[in-house]
């Protein structure tokens, strides 16, 4: 379904699981707000007030692990990727996540626990138009040998992610995704979390990765899967890729109206690129959706203000 007004939750739904790396039983709850609200976190449960966190790339204070939000006080909620991924994926516009621990619950290591929750609350129209965060021009960053890209593609988010593993079982893996609810829920929602058995290892004796399992991660040594229910797609480790990058770039506030691609990438990258992006006014403008009209009798109804990719602006980069 195309929107093209902003969306919102009809109502509220919860899910339970651990935190990946406390071990923590931790509740997440989504819920509507308000036009133009974007995404916001409220971590509830502290020894004092709630406290709440806009979810953009200022707020992200660490990416070494997970992506962290935080402000001022220092940490608020970690690995907040999935979430952010399933609410983006989905076309959810405006959202409020209460988190009672200090990192969403991992689940099953993918967004499928949350695609499940939205279904659940249900996604509904708002009075305003959606607006997007446009790309203009290309934003690269490397790092090592890592390297990033945004650049225009109008037509909607394109993600081409390459991934380059030193393990054999993993390898060189390529995906490309062109970004609405029906691809992001059959081909990338489902996609758990990675990584190799001595990488696991490390993390277990540092502290770390403490609620991680075969239940919520896919674990490789070198010579094979050590899952025994197996992969569900052949190449599902660059898919969660692909759905870690849809929910850093979640943090640009809007959606994006743009290509990103990236080799050997993770959260460090993607939000370095992001901030790149933000950082240079002219590689960006806002626009709006162009309000939905019917055509005359005898025509299918337009469904998406987006037709053929046309969007109208609302503002350049030079207006603050």
């Amino acid at each position: 379904m195309k929107f093209s007004r902003q969306t919102t939750l009809s109502s509220e739904a919860t899910v339970t699981g651990v935190g990946v790396h406390s071990g923590l039983t931790v509740n997440l709850t989504i819920g509507p707000a308000p036009v133009d609200a974007g995404f916001i976190f409220v971590r509830t449960g502290l020894n004092g007030p709630d406290r709440e966190v806009q979810a953009n790339a200022k707020s992200v204070i660490a990416t070494e692990l997970a992506t962290v939000l935080g402000d001022h006080q220092g940490p608020l909620v970690s690995t907040a990727e999935h979430v952010l991924a399933a609410l983006r994926g989905m076309g959810v516009d405006n959202a409020v996540i209460e988190v009672d621990g200090p990192e969403a619950p991992i689940m099953d290591g993918s967004a499928a626990a949350f695609v499940a929750a939205i279904d659940q609350a249900g996604i509904v129209e708002q009075a305003a138009r959606r607006r997007f965060i446009q790309v203009l021009k290309p934003v690269q960053v490397a790092l090592g040998d890592s390297f990033g890209e945004l650049r225009p593609h109008a037509a909607g988010f394109r993600a081409e992610v390459e991934i380059d593993f030193a393990n054999p079982v993993i390898g060189r893996q390529n995906f490309v995704l062109d970004l609405h609810a029906e691809s992001f829920r059959r081909d990338i929602a489902r996609a758990r979390t990675f990584g190799c058995m001595n990488d696991v290892a490390r993390l277990w004796s540092a502290g770390f990765a403490l609620g991680a399992s075969f239940e919520n991660s896919v674990v490789f040594d070198e010579t094979r899967l050590l899952n025994t229910e197996g992969l569900r797609y052949a190449d599902e480790c660059v898919r969660h890729k692909v759905l870690d990058v849809v929910g850093d770039l979640a943090l640009a506030g809007l959606p994006l109206l743009g290509a990103y691609r990236s080799v050997r990438g993770g959260h460090r990258l993607n939000h370095a690129v992001l901030t790149a992006l933000m950082a240079d006014r002219n590689a960006w403008a806002v626009v709006e959706a162009e309000p939905a009209r019917r055509r005359t009798r005898g025509h299918a109804e337009v469904v998406s203000g987006m037709v053929g990719g046309m969007v109208a602006p609302a503002y350049g980069p030079d207006v603050s």
